[in-house]
């Protein structure tokens, strides 16, 4: 018995050893292999597109890289889109995820979001002015472009009657709304605000409901990887003391949010 006892012990105290080492090695493997690898959104202007050269810019590359310098190693940027960001991270492809994903209970099972949230969002919908929407009930029987995996297309099918049409990504949906494919766009209403501003691609369009489900986003590491979501924890304060992401928003041409002004007056 005494052997078995022992042999728990053993075991136990092998298995804390081992966890406290793959926490530290996140860190410690980043700074050996000399690059961060961080998934963003390449199609959604302006938290993460292509400029004209092929390059991945916006407000999220740009904490990606404050990351990276803050370890002292070189970016690389992956493109991911909502309905493979967590199987990436999951699966070792990526190091770090700052990707527009909402922070919900279901996903923080799955992936590490750390503490405090980095940005904030609401869901509206894009819709041609001669739409004539009025209230989110107006949806009902009509076709709605959506992305794969965003949490949103659930509620505005079953709560307000629209018919889904899911796309892959941003650019695929831009050009359904130009084809007339869908009578409108439900996404996050400060890309939809953004994407607004370029009146001569979308002059005909509004985002004319009231803006609903304001929800938090989380960046994401790995399940386990304590040491590198406290990291990240001390990177968000740092990016809301500062007033970083107020920042990038104005220079993204964003108005800058309830959410990072409120962030910016909890911590300066």
């Amino acid at each position: 018995m005494l052997r078995k006892i022992l042999g728990f012990t053993a075991a136990a105290g092998l298995a804390a050893v081992m966890a406290t080492a793959a926490q530290a090695d996140a860190i410690d493997d980043i700074k050996a292999r000399g690059t961060l690898i961080v998934g963003v959104k390449a199609d959604y202007k302006p938290y993460g597109y292509l400029d004209p050269s092929g390059a991945i810019i916006g407000i999220e590359p740009e904490l990606a890289q404050d990351v990276a310098t803050k370890l002292g190693v070189k970016l690389e940027m992956v493109p991911v889109v909502s309905s493979n960001r967590m199987q990436f991270l999951e699966q070792g492809k990526i190091d770090l995820m700052i990707a527009t994903m909402t922070d919900r209970p279901d996903r923080r099972k799955v992936v590490l979001i750390p503490d405090p949230n980095y940005y904030s969002s609401g869901t509206n919908v894009m819709a041609q002015k001669a739409a004539g929407l009025k209230k989110w009930e107006d949806l009902k029987g009509k076709p709605v472009c959506g992305i794969q995996g965003a949490f949103y297309n659930k509620k505005t099918q079953e709560e307000f009657g629209a018919e889904i049409v899911a796309f892959k990504g941003t650019a695929e949906v831009y050009t359904a709304l130009k084809q007339g494919r869908c009578v409108g766009f439900v996404y996050d209403d400060s890309a939809l605000i953004a994407q607004l501003q370029d009146t001569a691609q979308w002059g005909d369009y509004e985002m004319a409901l009231p803006t609903i489900d304001d929800a938090p986003w989380g960046l994401a590491v790995q399940l386990g990887q304590d040491k590198f979501a406290q990291f990240m924890s001390d990177m968000i304060v740092g990016w809301h003391k500062s007033g970083r992401i107020l920042e990038l928003e104005t220079k993204y041409g964003v108005t800058n949010t309830p959410f990072a002004k409120a962030m910016h007056d909890k911590y300066k």
